[in-house]
């Protein structure tokens, strides 16, 4: 090595944090459970709880979106960059208005799954910018009979 060689030392930023990658499990486990934990016997379509507790009028709505808003809060919590916040409170908001029709909306609102395209909107952010490691190894397999 000669003396002109210099060595900067990784961001702490672009480290894998072990917290960081919790908290996104657990935003991962409420989007699981707020869109589809449950599997409807009969037509095999998964449902959450935001779509069940959206069958009560108005407050379920109201209920459904709060906790959707509580994931883009963590996501700006997490260092979310704004246009990524903005996108997700998009989804939040579409999802929010399309779900206050009746019936329609519920339908609407069982297909449509904004937190589990929100959380992996973060994880996708996260991945790229250093903060969580990979969920998925990108490339491709060969396989080689020997």
């Amino acid at each position: 090595m000669d003396s002109t060689q210099t060595f900067r030392a990784t961001p702490l930023s672009r480290i894998a944090d072990p917290s960081r990658e919790a908290s996104l499990a657990r935003l991962e486990a409420l989007a699981h459970l707020l869109d589809s934990a449950f599997l409807i016997p009969g037509i095999n379509r998964r449902v959450g709880l935001e779509a069940l507790i959206g069958l009560v009028p108005v407050v379920g709505d109201l209920v459904g979106l709060v906790i959707s808003s509580y994931i883009v809060g963590e996501a700006r919590r997490l260092g979310a960059p704004r246009w990524l916040l903005g996108r997700m409170a998009l989804n939040v908001a579409f999802d929010g208005a399309i779900g206050i029709v009746p019936l329609a909306g519920d339908l609407f609102d069982a297909a449509f799954k904004a937190n589990i395209r929100n959380v992996r909107l973060l994880r996708r952010w996260m991945e790229r910018s250093g903060g969580v490691r990979p969920n998925e190894i990108e490339g491709t397999a060969v396989r080689i009979d020997g």
